[in-house]
């Protein structure tokens, strides 16, 4: 069974930064994409981030453009999100999520890691 295991978590000061990782662990798995998704208190998740683990193309939400970047260490089968410019409104849970080959959507979740971004 895939496990992801986010890391990296924490509270911040407007403007800062912070760096989440995501590490898959568990029998070999063939990945077609890995991605970032978060949830604000109240809210429903969004999709910030993902990247084709094939070629390392990456796709972003507007709102994190220029801000965050996904990047990965493909051998460690682990996907980052570097996290700058931090704004209360990126205050949330923010899960990692695998989607296999094969499968039509995410298909394996972390558990969340809580970023809170406030003064």
């Amino acid at each position: 069974q895939v496990q992801l295991v986010e890391s990296g978590g924490g509270q911040v000061q407007p403007g800062g930064s912070l760096k989440l990782s995501c590490a898959a662990s568990g029998r070999p798995f063939n990945t077609y994409a890995m991605a970032w998704f978060r949830q604000a208190p109240g809210k429903e998740r969004e999709f910030v981030a993902r990247m084709r683990w094939s070629n390392g193309e990456t796709y972003y939400a507007d709102f994190v453009k220029g801000r965050f970047t996904i990047s990965r260490a493909k051998s460690m089968n682990t996907v980052y999100l570097q996290m700058n410019s931090l704004k209360p409104e990126d205050t949330g849970v923010y899960y990692c999520a695998a989607q296999l080959v094969g499968a039509s959507t995410y298909n394996r979740w972390g558990q969340g890691t809580q970023i809170t971004v406030s003064s």
